[in-house]
């Protein structure tokens, strides 16, 4: 028998036969036979319908979808943490440093409105007794139940055979996704399909101190200690929610606006918010830059800026610094350049049709795309109809115009649709017809809580049948009452319809379907009783 048969014949069977020299040459046959099979089952594991990178809202909803209808899929997901040490788990942006925790503390804030209330309903509360708020019980109220969202998520991916791997993902080429895992070690995944849904992180400005002593919306809800006096820079959503919650929990809140708030948002209703902000304690900082952040002996911040219009310095003093002046796709980390997608200069994020990416087989969804809105419904909305398309023959695109959003500032602002500088811009001002009101909702009577910027408009072409073309409310509860407008809005909602629809008394949402006076007629839009 030779040497090739007792290998072959002791792979099989007949470890009797290995002896001395022959003995080693069949065993070290037989390993590396084993490492093969082992080596080609693992190519085999690794080999995906579809890999997505990014475990938020968008890509998670992609891979469920994809899965429930029977595609291989892998999840990639990782944090790195932020400049001063935050990370989460399972989710994205929206369930870890967004929209959940933002809620939990814009309500935390209201809550605090209505104890203040509630003596003049009739509740007996103790005179002498200061309201207080304590920021370690909110703080681990709300971490914890991130943590069992964290949870839910990785049971829902088990549960549907979904591949979860804590590892951050990069482009190897355009069909391979390589993951560094925890230990430093990486695995390939084989991708027939790649869906690009990591989202981004906020931006920090290239000045002494920032990165070194500030925070940013990575950091706020999970702050260790009390934040204090807390200067927020940047006038974005973000950055008006920050300072709303802040100021409402009892926190000094000073916000430094570049240029305009709420850019890309209607500029007279962000102009009522900033003002009913202001109203409640909140501090503006107008056309002013900081140039530079330094950590005193005590451990506060002085914050030097420039104002835009001459060049002038001033300081203060802070506890706490927030930016919020934008955020930036994580396009680079991935190195979506050796795949051969291509990125925006600036931003880095990614163009595409019908959510596919200049390759055919790469496709992307969420916060990362360029020009689209940045909201979590619209992530999930796109992924899942993404998803049919990809593994179930479906045809249906996502349509990302009348997409309705609330800014959670103090007094909620909920829009759907175009602003009136937008509008005048696409359709000319002679083609629109602008209704306005001012209202007062019923709750504020009794504690005679100021009503002066609880406000709604109506956009809507000029010929009949007065298309319209966005809605906007200012006051309580605006995500709830706008919700059904943009459901009508998707309709094809005309002001015709909107006058014959009879509302429910006494809402504030009514006050859409009472809506008569325009800016046009220079009449007064303010109230005349509750049922005028």
């Amino acid at each position: 028998m030779t040497n090739m048969s007792i290998v072959r014949f002791a792979c099989g069977s007949s470890p009797r036969l290995c002896r001395s020299r022959t003995s080693f040459m069949v065993k070290s046959t037989c390993q590396y036979s084993a490492t093969a099979v082992e080596e080609k089952a693992n190519e085999q594991s690794s080999k995906y319908d579809l890999v997505v990178i990014g475990g938020g809202s968008g890509g998670l909803a992609c891979a469920k979808e994809a899965a429930h209808l029977g595609a291989k899929v892998a999840v990639l997901d990782y944090v790195t943490p932020s400049p001063r040490g935050s990370k989460w788990g399972l989710g994205g942006t929206c369930v870890n440093v967004g929209c959940i925790p933002k809620k939990l503390m814009h309500h935390a804030a209201l809550l605090g409105e209505a104890v203040h209330d509630a003596r003049a309903y009739g509740w007996v509360l103790p005179e002498k007794a200061k309201v207080m708020h304590n920021w370690e019980v909110l703080r681990n109220a709300v971490q914890d139940h991130i943590k069992s969202v964290n949870w839910v998520t990785r049971v829902e991916l088990r549960n549907k055979t979904i591949d979860y791997i804590n590892g951050r993902g990069y482009f190897h080429s355009s069909h391979v996704v390589n993951a560094v895992l925890n230990n430093g070690k990486e695995r390939s995944l084989n991708a027939e399909k790649v869906l690009i849904a990591v989202g981004g992180r906020p931006r920090y400005p290239d000045i002494p101190g920032a990165l070194e002593h500030c925070i940013t919306s990575d950091d706020i809800f999970s702050l260790a200690r009390p934040p204090g006096r807390t200067l927020i820079v940047g006038a974005g959503y973000i950055g008006l929610e920050c300072a709303g919650f802040l100021n409402g929990l009892g926190y000094d809140a000073t916000v430094m606006v570049r240029s305009v708030p709420l850019r890309g948002f209607d500029q007279q209703i962000a102009q009522l918010l900033c003002g009913e902000m202001e109203e409640r304690g909140v501090k503006f900082l107008h056309k002013c830059i900081p140039t530079r952040v330094e950590k005193l002996e005590n451990g506060q911040l002085k914050v030097t800026w420039s104002n835009v219009k001459d060049s002038s310095l001033q300081s203060d003093v802070f506890d706490t610094v927030l930016f919020a002046v934008g955020r930036r796709a994580l396009t680079k980390e991935l190195a979506v350049t050796t795949a051969g997608v291509h990125t925006e200069k600036e931003s880095g994020k990614i163009r595409t049709d019908n959510e596919q990416t200049n390759i055919p087989h790469i496709f992307a969804v969420g916060d990362v795309l360029h020009e689209k809105p940045e909201l979590t419904p619209v992530a999930i909305q796109a992924g899942k109809l993404l998803a049919h398309r990809l593994f179930n023959g479906g045809s249906e695109v996502m349509d990302y115009h009348n997409v309705a959003t609330t800014v959670f500032t103090p007094l909620e602002y909920g829009t759907v649709g175009f602003s009136e500088e937008r509008a005048v811009e696409l359709f000319g001002e002679d083609k629109l017809e602008v209704y306005h009101a001012f209202y007062k909702p019923t709750e504020f009577s009794v504690p005679q809580r100021n009503a002066s910027r609880c406000y709604i408009k109506v956009i809507c072409e000029r010929e009949k049948p007065h298309k319209v073309l966005g809605m906007h409310f200012v006051g309580p509860q605006a995500g709830e009452v706008i919700q059904g407008f943009a459901a009508a809005m998707k309709c094809g909602l005309t002001m015709d319809l909107l006058k014959t629809t009879v509302g429910i008394h006494p809402t504030t949402a009514e006050e859409f379907t009472r809506v008569f006076v325009t800016k046009r007629s220079g009449l007064d839009p303010t109230p005349q009783s509750c049922c005028s």
